[in-house]
């Protein structure tokens, strides 16, 4: 796993181990014993979830708790802290097992609670501000990365421009800063390139929308280029790796990227400035 997302996923897991420690040790067992009451063979088992080193599943938390006799309410919130932890880090392939469609469902959701987003890309223009073709050339480069054996291109395409609607429904707000490189990159062919641009200065003139380009020649000593994410409210963070999807709901770490965010914003332009920015990339690619 990338360690951009370890530090989060190996600080949930040891909450969770700790208190499994606790609950052991407040049973008065030793790691033999729980492990005997488990029906585990040997001892290293406990030892490597209470170090964090190996993650505790559902089944291991559920034989845990019966073996220190605890309480059943006491059990339902440990396996739910499990079930948090567990999903906070999926794998690509993981996520798009059940097709591209499923995937982009999977998520709509946190759109849909969240009332204020805030999205950082270096890399790619975010998914909410995408058009039709460039969506459809990204997922159809995702289907041929993941192997994803299911052909649903056309059905993810149109359920994540449905999802675009929260942009037009005015309960929300929505600021995207980009990389102005983004702008640049030819991930996609020229006309759906130019289509998306143009889209850009429409997607501006939303009320609800606030779109800001890091320019190339910005001063970068101290707001360094960062991997995507994307802030919904104070509720989680979602960061985009190579290898998978990180979902942070810690606060402290919530807190941690609204102030990147903040710094990555305060160097980016808005308005006309951006609108320059764009028009020149227009240029560049004709």
């Amino acid at each position: 796993m990338p360690s951009s997302s370890s530090s989060s996923v190996q600080q949930a897991r040891q909450a969770l181990a700790d208190q499994l420690r606790e609950i052991r040790l407040s049973a008065g067992l030793s790691a033999k014993e729980l492990a005997a009451r488990a029906g585990w063979h040997g001892n290293s088992k406990v030892s490597k979830i209470e170090h964090a080193i190996r993650p505790a599943s559902a089944e291991d938390v559920r034989d845990w708790c019966r073996a220190c006799g605890v309480s059943p309410q006491r059990t339902v919130e440990l396996l739910a802290e499990q079930r948090a932890m567990a999903g906070m880090w999926v794998s690509y392939q993981r996520l798009n097992r059940a097709g591209l469609r499923q995937a982009q469902l999977s998520v709509r959701p946190v759109y849909e609670r969240a009332r204020l987003i805030r999205a950082y890309q270096s890399r790619t223009f975010p998914g909410l501000i995408q058009t039709a073709a460039f969506t459809t050339t990204t997922l159809e480069q995702v289907r041929i990365r993941q192997g994803v054996q299911m052909d649903d291109v056309a059905a993810a395409v149109a359920e994540r421009m449905d999802r675009q609607r929260v942009l037009r429904e005015g309960r929300r707000k929505f600021v995207f800063v980009l990389e102005e490189a983004v702008l640049r990159y030819r991930l996609t062919e020229p006309a759906a390139h130019a289509e998306q641009l143009a889209h850009l200065l429409e997607v501006m003139k939303l009320p609800s929308v606030s779109l800001g380009l890091i320019p190339l020649a910005a001063d970068r000593v101290c707001n360094r280029p960062v991997e995507g994410f994307v802030l919904f409210g104070d509720e989680q963070v979602s960061v985009e790796l190579v290898s998978g999807y990180l979902t942070i709901t810690q606060p402290g770490e919530i807190e941690m990227y609204a102030r990147e965010f903040n710094a990555l914003s305060s160097i980016a332009v808005y308005g006309n400035a951006a609108r320059e920015l764009i028009a020149a990339a227009q240029e560049a690619l004709n």
